[in-house]
């Protein structure tokens, strides 16, 4: 949003008069400061009617882009693709990455995903600062986030090069998990943990576990295998707003508004808005609607001291993790979003996954009244 000051000429209105002008999200355009040359292609795991698409588009980017083609190395151990001689000219230009291992953020100008919505939440968690505008097309099963069809993949990437698309920037959650040092964990290669987060000796040595991440979707704390009510205390900028006493509550962004949180009744709102969503699962409690706050602010999330059990919490359904006595989840807006390109623009293309994928407001209509019929 932004913001223009005009003094007003006439000195008896001795005062500063404001005057607000709303951003047109449909006025976000890709634009490239230099060519593209390198591309990261996600596909989706176990699914062999993907194989074929992800062929075709990297014959494409190579041989008629001449584009550096990053791939995970896992993709290429796929049986059909190392069994494919036709295809083992294409696989020997790849660069290969392993997740966790390798770091890429600094090697990719953008990133085309072919699946489902988790191609696009993987690779948002592939990339815990600057992300790389994405292009995913539709390959999975519900596709809400992914407006391309692959039918006339040639021309849409072209489209892509060249810099001609709109782009939706997708707000992410940056959340600090702080837990007290309870047990050794084993290092990796690269000082990374089992669970794909750095520590530094300085937050071993105060006794504490530090982790961050960042979530495109939604945090979700829940009372994981037991049988008693979760029971969490939520802050907002240090104050206790609520305990939440049920099965859990999510913190979601715009974007995850309209997965786990509409679920749970929250309200769906358009990835554009400064938001932040916290839903309840299912509260024992008949007011406890679910509510929307500013971006800017801070949520901290902890057991309550009168829990009877621990919690659970995840990261856009991956790094499941138990959540103890003592410690935290601080969430606040990421300055790094994810710039998503449109087929479209911003605004036709949610109204059209609403429509299309989740049958929003869908109702046989109403018959109009005969002429002659008297009122």
């Amino acid at each position: 949003m932004k913001i223009f000051k005009h003094v007003m000429n006439d000195p008896s209105f001795n005062r500063i008069a404001w005057k607000w002008h709303i951003q047109d999200p449909a006025s976000q355009r890709l634009t490239w400061n230099k060519p593209p040359k390198s591309v990261l292609v996600i596909k989706k795991i176990r699914d062999a009617s993907l194989l074929q698409p992800f062929k075709e588009l990297c014959v494409y980017l190579t041989e008629e882009n001449n584009m550096i083609v990053y791939v995970e190395k896992k993709v290429l151990e796929d049986p059909a693709i190392v069994n494919d001689d036709n295809f083992g000219p294409v696989k020997k230009k790849f660069c290969t990455f392993r997740e966790d291992y390798d770091d890429i953020s600094n090697q990719i100008d953008f990133i085309i995903c072919l699946g489902g919505d988790g191609t696009l939440l993987y690779a948002s968690s592939l990339f815990q600062g600057s992300v790389p505008p994405v292009m995913a097309f539709h390959l999975g099963s519900l596709g809400f986030l992914t407006p391309f069809n692959f039918e006339n993949f040639q021309s849409q990437v072209t489209q892509v090069i060249e810099g001609n698309a709109a782009l939706v920037l997708r707000s992410r959650l940056k959340v600090k998990v702080v837990k007290e040092h309870r047990e050794k964990k084993t290092l990796i290669q690269n000082g990374i943990e089992e669970n794909g987060v750095i520590s530094t000796s300085l937050e071993m040595e105060m006794g504490k576990q530090i982790m961050q991440y960042q979530v495109l979707n939604e945090v979700v704390v829940d009372r994981g295998p037991s049988s008693y009510l979760s029971n969490v205390d939520v802050f907002l900028d240090g104050h206790l707003i609520t305990t939440v006493q049920g099965d859990g509550v999510i913190v979601s962004t715009p974007t995850g508004s309209t997965a786990y949180a509409a679920a749970a009744g929250a309200s769906m709102i358009h990835p554009n808005v400064p938001a932040i969503m916290i839903t309840p699962i299912c509260p024992h409690s008949l007011s406890f609607r679910p509510i929307v706050v500013p971006a800017g602010v801070e949520l901290k999330i902890m057991l309550s001291p009168d829990a009877r059990n621990t919690a659970w919490v995840s990261f856009d359904g991956r790094k499941r993790q138990e959540v103890c006595h003592g410690d935290s989840i601080s969430i606040t807006t990421s300055c790094y979003p994810l710039p998503s390109i449109c087929f479209q623009d911003p605004v036709s293309d949610w109204f059209e996954s609403l429509a299309e994928c989740l049958h929003w407001n869908v109702r046989k209509k109403q018959n109009h009244f005969a002429v002659e019929e008297e009122f």
